[in-house]
């Protein structure tokens, strides 16, 4: 049994750690607003990740069929929710309300969490991830029957909650580095890389 939490803390981890477009948000949203709503990011991504490692453990033959039928059409609406999501960061002001020393906004935390959640649920790619770790390791909780799968889903949850609180620490420590220059140019790289990401997508999907 340790070895199904060990396997599912370290792959809690590598569907977390990859710098991809949640992570960036959690960036943004740390330097912007405060370290809590970076790391509410990233528990609305953990929470859409276990729905999509469950929906996996759950019948893998099914999921792939429907994928497989609607695979272009789910990466164009994905990559252009992308896209509308990154224009949307570009054309945001992070200095409204920004400080130096600034006061975190706890009514924010619950739509921080929406978003990340609803944005990783989009991207359908997650299940393959999911499928490549999931045979890396030779992680088969099914094993263990329903034990498995609930010891599994918590080993997952707490490695990729342990990236998303290291993340947004590290983030939140580095901000006295940016000025209020620093924090636009970055707002219009991240909402750069993720249009450009988007339409990377829509391109590729034809």
């Amino acid at each position: 049994m340790l070895q199904f939490i060990v396997k599912g803390f370290i792959i809690g981890i590598l569907v977390s750690a990859p710098m991809g477009p949640i992570g960036i948000l959690c960036v943004q949203r740390t330097l912007n607003r405060g370290r809590w709503h970076g790391f509410f990011t990233g528990l609305g991504a953990m929470m859409s990740d276990l729905i999509y490692a469950l929906i996996m453990l759950g019948g893998i033959s099914i999921i792939d069929e429907f994928f497989t039928k609607n695979e272009i059409l789910l990466q164009v609406l994905g990559s252009i929710v992308l896209m509308f999501f990154g224009y949307r960061v570009f054309r945001s002001n992070p200095l409204k309300g920004w400080s130096p020393t600034f006061q975190n906004e706890g009514t924010r935390y619950v739509k921080d969490f929406i978003t990340s959640f609803l944005f990783t649920l989009s991207n359908v790619a997650i299940l393959l991830v999911f499928i490549t770790l999931f045979a890396r390791f030779h992680y088969n909780p099914l094993e263990l029957g329903v034990t498995g799968i609930a010891i599994s889903l918590g080993s997952i949850a707490i490695g990729a909650l342990s990236w998303w609180f290291t993340l947004s620490l590290v983030v939140s420590r580095l901000r006295k580095h940016f000025n209020r220059k620093g924090l636009i140019l970055l707002n219009k790289l991240i909402g750069s890389i993720l249009i450009i990401i988007g339409l990377i997508g829509v391109t590729t999907s034809f």
